[in-house]
């Protein structure tokens, strides 16, 4: 049998693939990686909000799945949208790995400085943190964002820990954030192999049940919120407590609340967006 697993290009993205075919290689099953353009890929200057509605970096995968040219898409789990596509169903989750943020550039965050990032998210809460800092839009894959450090002379990126880990530029994380400085995104940490549904057989053994549990919660919390990738919304969930937030897009106000449940965490957010 031929798998056929669609990724995006970049290095990371194809990282990640690698390690995926390798859990899912058995005898009688031959894998092949399909490299995929998505839009979030092809225009790496606009804001996000501008690119399209739907995940930037997860349409072109899915509609690849239903138009049968893949059997598995590879998603970093905190690209994908709170709400699977019709037809569609996250199969499994790998095991997660770190899944706080990582500044480079700098060990902590001081006064004044100049941090970039595209994120509405971490944008909202460095400000918070700090806000005399000045906060750039910066695009492009892990490679580009540290490069562009050096040449816009800027004083420090954030960028995902386990993104620079999984590239073995670990050393490169000069703080990593406790989620009380700086919660995650939903799903950040794991990777998600889509499926057709009915199909979850295909990429079974690959997954794991609790990340599986804890990156739902995160998901199905962000989208009782009424979040997405562009809002200062966030959710993680520490195997015990999920925690979530929304924010000014200027950090001028964090709201934060943790519970057990994700329909109770949300409701007392939702008012606040």
């Amino acid at each position: 049998m031929l798998l056929r697993v669609g990724s995006r290009g970049s290095r990371l993205a194809l990282t990640q693939a690698e390690r995926v075919a390798a859990a899912l290689r058995r005898p009688g099953v031959e894998i092949a990686l399909v490299p995929i353009t998505t839009s979030g890929d092809r225009d790496r200057t606009r804001p996000f909000g501008e690119i399209g509605a739907r995940g930037v970096f997860v349409k072109e995968l899915e509609e690849a799945l239903l138009g049968h040219r893949i059997d598995v898409a590879v998603h970093s789990a905190k690209d994908m949208t709170s709400t699977d596509m019709d037809g569609l169903v996250v199969g499994a989750y790998t095991s997660r790995e770190d899944p706080r943020d990582a500044l480079c550039g700098a060990p902590a965050v001081k006064p004044g400085m100049r941090v970039g990032t595209a994120s509405a998210r971490r944008r909202a809460q460095l400000l918070a943190l700090e806000p005399s800092l000045v906060v750039e839009p910066l695009r492009g894959n892990v490679d580009t964002r540290l490069r562009k450090r050096t040449e816009r002379r800027l004083d420090a990126v954030v960028l995902a820990a386990c993104g620079l880990d999984r590239l073995g530029l670990g050393a490169q994380a000069d703080h990593r954030f406790d989620p009380e400085e700086m919660l995650p995104e939903a799903g950040q940490g794991a990777v998600a192999l889509q499926v057709r549904a009915g199909e979850e057989h295909l990429v079974r053994a690959a997954d794991d049940s609790e990340t599986r549990r804890r990156v739902e919660i995160e998901r199905r919390c962000v989208g009782l919120i009424g979040g997405g990738c562009l809002a200062p919304v966030a959710a993680h969930h520490d195997g015990h407590v999920l925690t979530a937030l929304v924010a000014d897009e200027d950090g001028g106000w964090v709201e934060r609340r943790s519970g057990l449940e994700p329909e109770t965490v949300a409701g007392q957010l939702r008012r606040y967006l």
